[in-house]
């Protein structure tokens, strides 16, 4: 999220150093080149880059459209093609985007002395090194991740390792799944959403206790390296942000009433460019924490973990900045994209391990970014997909349920996952920047109907309220119904959204806790301004830099009390005991639930 209405405006562009001239057409390659001189001039944007991002009113004027406008100028005959799930030749009209500088990698291109960084994916996704790929394997390569942007339309039909048109094909055999079974942990949904509403396995912790969980959102940065497909740029918001690994979204920074601007994107973004040395001091940029948030939270959750041994972890959402996983939506339920492996591999499974993390559940909702951000069709439904293809990544549905039993502790646990963003779905022609259902970015023709998600742009703002005022229902009947001694709700949206809704939750039916994100930073309310509700907000898990700098001297515009970092949650029968923990492992504030009775 962006949280409380701030504004950036940005570049995102394909980065040319490194890639083959050859692989661009004349008006991309003229293109191009001025997006890359627009980075290089101090803030200046180039004319076709200046429509966007999440902009001020008045003069200025952004350019993330180019990330989220569906790749319109570079990929519509690959739409096309990919529609009809067809494969063709490389003589195809359908590639023609893409035959040239296929040709010219089998030819020559292959030995240049940077091809080991161009076509580093060739092994993971044609299963052969680059040096021996056929024609038809290059052909898959562009067709899946295509180094410097030029996608193939359609898949070869036939290559050294098939099936020819699946890119990714890594799976995980769920506990309990490996001669099938019947509970949804073993089987995908035909569509993303059909097991809204529904129960995950039952969970079982043996011990006496207590027991450690965290909890960490708007986590996920950017993927510097990630070969985009559908015409969209590289994830490169900075001159560092091609580095393998995630790299953090500079935000807007401002006032703590939202008031005045203190920084805009534009002079954030010259603080990383310049290492801090040339830097707006309304950034309050802190070189070596706003640089490289979600490392320095993922160190410190491990090395809490190596002592705590959590037993899994609430996610928030906002999993994966600036819109999601980079594709549309429709890839069937029991396929994960390259595209999204690329991605849960760079920014999650290479940051997220170690002793006390390996293999723990991380119960998840999506965030309004892993929607889209200002729209609502890309790979959302691949977060979902993921649940099958992982064996600690749990999502699925938008919203869904969790059941844990402590038998040797002698209590139980529900935790409801839901899906809170319709806060962020408007009518067409509001807010725009902060509009999952805007018509300024989302494309007439968007759909997301084959994954049940909203068929339209025109009902995308029914859909999500009607989702949410499901939900609704769903919540208090389940929290009615549940015998168990704790009742929790994770959601993407913060303390404070939907209130009289939530403290009817803990008044009327039981809700003991409530978890959120959205806001980035780290916020532990007391439970009288939600009705008795205890609730927080951890929303500084780095994937885009903090509300306020980091810097603990100057804290004017704080609204908690930590800019970057996460919650460990020590729960017994009888009490929740809250702490939060800065990004440097401090234990800075904590906060004691009891059970509703």
């Amino acid at each position: 999220s962006c949280g409380n209405r701030d504004l950036l405006s940005t570049v995102f562009l394909p980065r040319l150093r490194g890639t083959p001239s050859v692989a661009l057409a004349p008006m991309a390659l003229r293109n191009s080149v001025a997006a890359l001189l627009a980075v290089t001039a101090a803030g200046s944007l180039a004319p076709e880059l200046a429509l966007d991002d999440e902009c001020a009113g008045g003069d200025e004027q952004c350019a993330l459209n180019a990330l989220q406008t569906r790749g319109k100028t570079l990929s519509l005959e690959a739409e096309r093609a990919n529609s009809t799930g067809r494969c063709a030749s490389l003589d195809a009209p359908e590639n023609s985007n893409c035959a040239s500088v296929v040709r010219w990698a089998v030819g020559g291109g292959k030995w240049d002395p940077n091809a080991a960084n161009w076509f580093k994916d060739m092994q993971s996704i044609s299963k052969v090194d680059y040096k021996t790929a056929s024609l038809e394997d290059w052909q898959k390569l562009y067709f899946c991740a295509p180094p410097g942007g030029k996608q193939c339309g359609a898949p070869p039909c036939s290559c050294s390792n098939p099936p020819c048109d699946v890119c990714y094909g890594g799976t995980e055999t769920k506990a309990g799944c490996e001669g099938g079974g019947d509970g949804i942990q073993c089987k995908p949904p035909a569509k993303a959403l059909d097991y809204n509403g529904k129960a995950w396995q039952d969970m079982t912790v043996s011990g006496a206790g207590p027991f450690s969980v965290f909890a960490i959102g708007d986590w996920g940065g950017m993927d510097g390296t990630l070969n985009p497909i559908e015409g969209r740029p590289r994830l490169v918001a900075y001159r560092s942000g091609s580095k393998s690994g995630p790299s953090v979204f500079p935000r807007t920074r401002w006032d703590k009433p939202h008031h005045v601007e203190l920084c805009n994107h534009k002079q954030f973004i010259e603080c990383y460019n310049s290492d801090g040395n040339s830097c707006n001091p309304g950034c309050g940029f802190v070189k070596g924490i706003d640089d490289q948030p979600q490392i320095l939270v993922a160190n410190s959750m491990k090395a809490r973990a190596a002592k705590k041994d959590p037993i899994f972890v609430l996610n928030v959402g906002d999993n994966f900045y600036w819109g999601g996983i980079e594709k549309k939506c429709g890839t069937p339920m029991n396929e994960l994209s390259y595209t999204a492996h690329h991605q849960f591999d760079q920014v999650f499974e290479g940051i997220y391990n170690g002793p006390g993390l390996d293999g723990k559940p991380w119960l998840s909702v999506l965030g309004n970014h892993d929607w889209g951000g200002r729209v609502f069709n890309n790979g959302w439904d691949q977060q979902i997909a993921y649940t099958w293809k992982s064996k600690r990544w749990v999502m699925p549905a938008a919203y869904w349920s969790q059941h844990v039993t402590f038998p040797d502790a002698g209590f139980t646990m529900d935790i409801f996952m839901v899906d809170s963003n319709a806060m962020d779905a408007s009518d067409l022609d509001k807010d725009p920047e902060h509009n999952i259902c805007g018509g300024a970015h989302n494309t007439p023709d968007a759909t997301c109907a084959s994954q049940g998600g909203p068929t339209s742009l025109g009902s995308c703002k029914q859909w999500f309220w009607k989702l949410w005022d499901e939900q609704k229902g769903w919540l208090a009947q389940k929290l009615s119904q549940s015998k168990a001694d704790w009742q929790l709700a994770v959601t993407h949206f913060p303390c404070g959204h939907q209130s009289g809704f939530w403290k009817s939750m803990h008044q009327d039916h039981g809700l003991d806790l409530l978890v959120t994100g959205h806001r980035h930073d780290q916020e532990l309310w007391a439970p009288s301004r939600l009705g008795g509700l205890t609730c927080f907000v951890t929303g500084g898990g780095g994937g885009i830099s903090s509300e306020a700098t980091p810097n603990v001297h100057n804290k004017k515009d704080w609204y908690g009390e930590a800019q970057y970092g996460f919650y460990d949650l020590s729960v017994s029968k009888d009490t929740i005991e809250i702490t939060s923990i800065n990004w440097n492992g401090y234990e800075i504030m904590s906060a004691t639930v009891h059970p509703k009775q």
